[in-house]
């Protein structure tokens, strides 16, 4: 949970969330401590991924999840790729790989794509 996630991911979030942390919507940016990244009051949706597949559409369908979910909730992709140690810790074997966490807790895991609705849906179980 401490470990150091290597390279980058990207974050999305709303105007709030962005002010907050000093982030920018969609940008890449360098990655905290994994624990530190899912120990937040909010739930907190996580898209392990690999660059294979057709990472354009998720991007859109991930932007789309945050918009809606607006401040109530975190969107990130981790390359799994560049954060083998963690991946590894995580037992992550398929792509996408798609977990929630809250308050440092994983709630929910499932691997294999997953539609906007059903993403929504689920996060806000946690909200």
């Amino acid at each position: 949970d401490n470990q150091f996630i290597k390279n980058r991911f990207i974050i999305f979030e709303s105007d709030a969330m962005r002010n907050l942390y000093g982030l920018h919507f969609s940008k890449t940016c360098l990655m905290p401590k994994f624990g530190e990244l899912i120990n937040f009051q909010k739930p907190v949706l996580i898209d392990f991924y690999a660059d294979y597949g057709d990472l354009e559409n998720t991007i859109k369908m991930l932007r789309s999840v945050a918009a809606v979910l607006g401040d109530s909730a975190k969107v990130i992709k981790i390359d799994i790729t560049k954060n083998e140690v963690l991946v590894d810790a995580l037992r992550v074997k398929g792509n996408p790989t798609f977990m929630i966490y809250k308050d440092g807790e994983m709630k929910w895991r499932q691997t294999g794509a997953q539609d906007a609705k059903t993403l929504i849906g689920l996060v806000k179980q946690y909200v």
